[in-house]
């Protein structure tokens, strides 16, 4: 294929580029960006989605764990909120399969608020009564509110990277540094877990493959809470124990700390104990470079509604 992917071949590589626009309700997007940003969703009026998931931050707080609307903190890192529509199931470990079910969870954890009395202090609000009631035809409901913000969710995709140009066929959308960088990562076997449309986020995969994260220096997490959140929880299968979903590399770039415990603070370092952990190598700064150079075409622009 030379230096560049042709346009009519990026379907054969392990990434392919994410659609360019969304096909979605806009009245049902735009009344879930309101209650995404409303704190009236939590118990105490605190905290709301974009608490945890700021939007002008690529959707991730950059905290190792996030605070609840009581005061506690999350098992496991906050993840971006941009791309998940395309996720096999939503959570580390993938315990709702649609955005709906997360939205149900996250209101009735993360806000420490029922549903029912959700839906009494929204529907004491006229604007939500005359929206709810022309959008959804019916009164203020919790399977309404799940579907506005989950419908708002699927229209936070960042496409048309760099990367997704180039796999399209403009051939210097990258450059000779993030094509080297992006041919290693094939080589190498990032892309055996980070692949498809999101470079993640559509398998599962064990923690540590090659090392015990518990011997791996300063790094102590199967001692505490994170390994009760991981793929057993939801399967109940020995096998499953310290597996979690593989997390997208979209914006890798913009949502730092790493991993589902938050442990690392740099993508550099991130870089090399997954190397290790997961491929059972050990990279040069070389290689590393060309890595986070690669990684660093993913990052895109919000896209549009299809015509």
């Amino acid at each position: 294929m030379g230096n560049a992917l042709l346009a009519e071949g990026w379907d054969r590589e392990p990434v392919q580029p994410l659609p360019t626009c969304t096909q979605l309700s806009l009245a049902k997007v735009q009344l879930g960006r309101i209650l995404f940003q409303d704190p009236r969703l939590s118990f105490n009026d605190s905290r709301s989605c974009a608490s945890c998931h700021p939007l002008e931050r690529w959707g991730s707080d950059n905290l190792p764990l996030s605070q609840r609307a009581d005061g506690s903190l999350t098992e496991l890192n906050t993840p971006t909120v941009y791309n998940v529509r395309y996720q096999i199931a939503q959570f580390w470990n993938g315990r709702v399969r649609t955005l709906e079910e997360q939205a149900e969870e996250a209101i009735r954890i993360e806000m420490n608020k029922s549903w029912p009395e959700l839906e009494q202090k929204l529907a004491a609000d006229s604007f939500y009564r005359e929206a709810f009631a022309r959008i959804y035809h019916g009164k203020v409901q919790a399977v309404h509110i799940q579907n506005a913000l989950a419908e708002f969710v699927r229209s936070l995709v960042l496409a048309n990277s760099r990367f997704d140009r180039y796999l399209r066929g403009e051939k210097e959308a990258i450059s000779q540094l993030e094509r080297e960088g992006y041919q290693l990562f094939k080589e190498i076997g990032c892309a055996s877990c980070h692949q498809g449309v999101n470079l993640g986020g559509n398998l599962y995969q064990k923690s540590g493959i090659f090392l015990d994260r518990r011997r791996e220096g300063g790094w102590q997490w199967a001692e505490h809470s994170h390994e009760t959140q991981d793929r057993f929880r939801v399967t109940g299968n020995d096998e499953d124990r310290q597996v979690f979903k593989v997390p997208s590399l979209r914006l890798v770039t913009r949502s730092a700390p790493y991993f589902h415990d938050g442990s690392v603070p740099t993508l550099e370092e991130a870089v090399h104990r997954m190397a290790r952990m997961q491929l059972g190598r050990t990279l040069s700064r070389t290689d590393v470079a060309k890595l986070l150079a690669f990684l660093a075409t993913l990052e895109g622009s919000l896209a549009g509604a299809c015509p």
